[in-house]
């Protein structure tokens, strides 16, 4: 049921909770402009472009690179310098979702675009107004039907086309632990592109540049938007502050001093500037009741630029942002020993066999299982009134079974180095046992009353109670003696181990935590990591903006995180993961093709 707290009051509406408001934007972005807006071109002077770009982000380039395929001229805006080219895309694992892939099929797979759509709606949980024109959810269960005809369609043999290839085993997020129609992938969907998210960039950040030296695309870096010119109700423009240059690497704070203003017109803005992750203020005012009070203290998961600056600009102009309180954050965040941006958290992709406490030492229940149910997980760590939890595990599953989400974490699959990739098979990957040796959130021991003591230095608090568990953790043991169980999470185990991907690659056999053999124990603290805003601008198929009332904005178009990955919310309440850059290349394309379609002349 859905909270009416949460929820907009009406199409023309807007909850006093809605925290993607103007007021939220001037809290984000309070040095606007630190001048008075600027004055626009008057209506019918020449257009500097056929269209301006804002944001050079994934879904940027992609846009970026539809219409300079069309012949059409583009502005592309971006507040940081050009290091940070192809945005939070750049950072991420690579991972998108394919439904009956080449990938798929080879390891004995069967998935089919009837079992995706039915995960993919269980997963939703679209509710808000489905089958009503002006409901939040009407465009987002829309455009979540074409991405999903998309990834069974023609997105793999596309990005192949481009040179994007992917590593051959798939692997399996977000089981969910359900009923078949309830949450989750029924089968493993989560392919790993070699090369991880900078070769998923790679492809459109070359046509956008080839574009440049043609003359039909010009970057301008260092562009902050800071407004969206509107004549005669339709977007004309874009206006803003020239920043000074800066010479700071990718994923550092830039410096946010105006050196002058700018004012651009096109017939054609199309708004791709991501979503919230970085501003936790907006992320604790969007923050629902249904995942209980927000974390006091929380790592970053991505860079200081994702503000949500454009959500409330674009707002001002018009656009209607829905679903502002639908959001992704993972339960497994690290504090990184060497950080790259300000708070800045590393992920646990984990495998199904860590067994999960909560900051008492009580075991969390199924659904809370290790690559489960990453939204329930972190619900039932906020009720318990602490923000961080637990792993206990062994070294012989970490050094099986973790993963760390981001391209600078996995330079074998990074930098194409396969002889790297193999060396997995005989030892611990060298990002996963730097962080176990100079990660604050680690605790290593080989008894469990040095573990358990280590744990309460760690935080000071004292709460874990050794015989409690001690008591835990030897029944769950006791469990491993059979082929078969009661214990969900050993069931979980022997379900992957039975899929030859994670029997391969993901899945320690099934031991004994207390094993002396598969020592030394591990503990790790897990913060609540923040990541991606699952609501946004509301956009119909063709990636147009819509107004209150359901009707399009004249020249405005969105797409990636800003826009929900589509329609304003494509993934309802819950992500299928693997989904978020698909999102972006889905949405891009389409509001680039639609934009460039409405400029031909």
């Amino acid at each position: 049921m859905e909270n009416p707290r949460d929820n907009c009051a009406s199409p023309a509406g807007i909850s006093r909770r809605r925290a993607l408001t103007a007021a939220g934007g001037v809290l984000a972005g309070a040095a606007l402009a630190q001048a008075a807006a600027p004055a626009f071109a008057a209506s019918g002077a020449s257009a500097d472009a056929d269209a301006i770009v804002v944001g050079g982000g994934l879904a940027g380039l992609v846009a970026t690179a539809e219409l300079a395929a069309a012949g059409r001229t583009v502005l592309l805006l971006d507040q940081e310098p050009e290091s940070n080219l192809g945005g939070q895309a750049f950072w991420s694992f690579g991972g998108l979702f394919f439904v009956d892939s080449q990938e798929q099929r080879l390891m004995g797979i069967k998935d089919s675009r009837e079992l995706a759509w039915q995960d993919w709606l269980g997963t939703a949980g679209f509710d808000r107004g489905v089958t009503d024109p002006g409901g939040q959810d009407y465009w987002a269960r829309k455009w979540a039907e074409a991405y999903v005809d998309f990834a069974a369609g023609e997105k793999r043999s596309w990005l192949h086309g481009l040179g994007v290839r992917w590593f051959p085993i798939v692997g399996w997020a977000e089981r969910g632990g359900g009923l078949a129609d309830g949450h989750g992938n029924s089968v493993p969907r989560f392919h790993v592109t070699w090369g991880t998210g900078p070769a998923v960039v790679e492809p459109f950040e070359k046509k956008v540049r080839a574009a440049v030296k043609d003359g039909l695309v010009t970057f301008k870096v260092r562009h902050r938007v800071d407004d969206l010119a509107v004549t005669g109700g339709a977007v004309t423009g874009v206006g803003g502050a020239v920043l000074e240059p800066s010479g700071a690497a990718r994923g550092k704070p830039s410096s946010r001093t105006v050196v002058g203003h700018f004012e651009f017109t096109a017939p054609v803005v199309i708004v791709t500037s991501g979503g919230i992750g970085a501003n936790h203020e907006l992320v604790r005012r969007n923050w629902p009741d249904r995942l209980g009070s927000p974390p006091t203290f929380m790592v970053t998961g991505v860079p200081a630029y994702v503000d949500g600056r454009m959500l409330a600009i674009t707002e001002k102009a018009g656009g209607r942002i829905v679903n502002p309180d639908r959001m992704w954050h993972y339960t497994e965040g690290l504090r990184n020993y060497d950080p790259i941006w300000p708070g800045h958290g590393i992920r646990i992709l984990p495998g199904p066999s860590s067994m999960w406490f909560d900051a008492t030492g009580k075991r969390f229940a199924t659904p809370d299982i290790p690559g489960y149910d990453t939204l329930h997980t972190l619900g039932s760590i906020t009720a318990t009134g602490y923000d961080y939890s637990w792993f206990v595990t062994t070294q012989k599953i970490l050094a099986k079974e973790f993963a760390l989400s981001g391209s600078e974490q996995n330079p074998d699959l990074t930098n194409k180095d396969l002889l790297q990739l193999l060396s997995r098979i005989w030892q611990t990957p060298e990002p996963i046992q730097r962080f176990r040796d100079k990660g604050e959130d680690f605790v290593v021991a080989d008894t469990l009353p040095q573990l358990v003591a280590g744990m309460n230095k760690l935080t000071g608090d004292g709460l874990i109670d050794l015989a409690d568990l001690t008591r835990q953790i030897e029944a769950r043991d006791r469990e491993i003696d059979n082929p078969y169980t009661k214990d969900v999470q050993v069931m979980g185990i022997r379900n992957a181990l039975a899929y030859p991907g994670d029997a391969l690659s993901r899945t320690a056999s099934a031991h004994r935590i207390l094993d002396p053999g598969a020592g030394p124990l591990i503990a790790v603290r897990l913060n609540i990591l923040t990541r991606k805003t699952l609501g946004g601008l509301q956009t119909d198929l063709s990636g147009r903006v819509l107004d209150a009332s359901g009707t399009p904005i004249t020249g405005l178009y969105a797409a990636g995180e800003v826009a929900g990955f589509g329609g304003g919310g494509v993934h309802g309440y819950r992500s299928l993961e693997g989904t978020f850059l698909g999102g972006c290349l889905f949405s891009g394309r389409a509001a680039g093709r639609a934009a460039a379609a409405a400029t031909a002349t």
